[in-house]
C-alpha cells in the first residue's frame, strides 16, 4: 500500500477514536452510494453527522481543511442525500471535517462542526 495510503487510513482510525472520545456514535465508516463515498456517519445528541477527514503529514502544501474544495463539498451533499432517502430516522445532516497533520506518532487535530452546508455549496 503505497504511504499516502496508509497514513489516510491511519488519520481514518485516529479520527473515530477522536471522534468516540467526544460522545459521538459511530454509524457507518467508508460508505459508498456508486462512486460517493462518507469517510464517516456519526450521531451525537440526535444529530446527524457526515464527516470528511483529511489528513497530511506536514502543513507545508497548505492545511487539510484547504484540500476540501467545492467539487469535493457537492459530492458529499449528494451521497448525504442518498443516505438520508435510504433513513426513516433522519431528516438532515450536519457536514463536518476532522483536519489531521501528522505530528510523530500522533495528530494535530481541527474539527469544524458546523463546515459547510448546501446553500453554501450551491451558490
Amino acid at each position: 500500500m503505497a504511504a499516502h495510503n496508509e497514513l489516510g487510513k491511519r488519520g481514518e482510525a485516529f479520527a473515530k477514536q477522536y471522534l468516540t472520545d467526544k460522545g459521538y456514535k459511530i454509524l457507518e465508516t467508508n460508505w459508498r452510494s456508486g462512486h460517493w463515498e462518507i469517510d464517516i456517519i456519526a450521531e451525537k445528541h440526535d444529530l446527524l453527522s457526515v464527516i470528511e477527514v483529511k489528513t497530511r503529514a506536514t502543513n507545508d502544501f497548505g492545511y487539510p481543511e484547504e484540500f476540501i474544495n467545492k467539487r469535493k463539498m457537492e459530492n458529499l451533499l449528494k451521497a448525504a442525500e442518498v443516505y438520508l432517502e435510504q433513513s426513516d430516522k433522519w431528516q438532515g445532516a450536519r457536514f463536518e471535517v476532522i483536519a489531521l497533520t501528522q505530528n510523530g506518532d500522533t495528530f494535530d487535530v481541527e474539527h469544524f462542526e458546523d463546515a459547510f452546508d448546501a446553500g453554501s455549496v450551491n451558490r
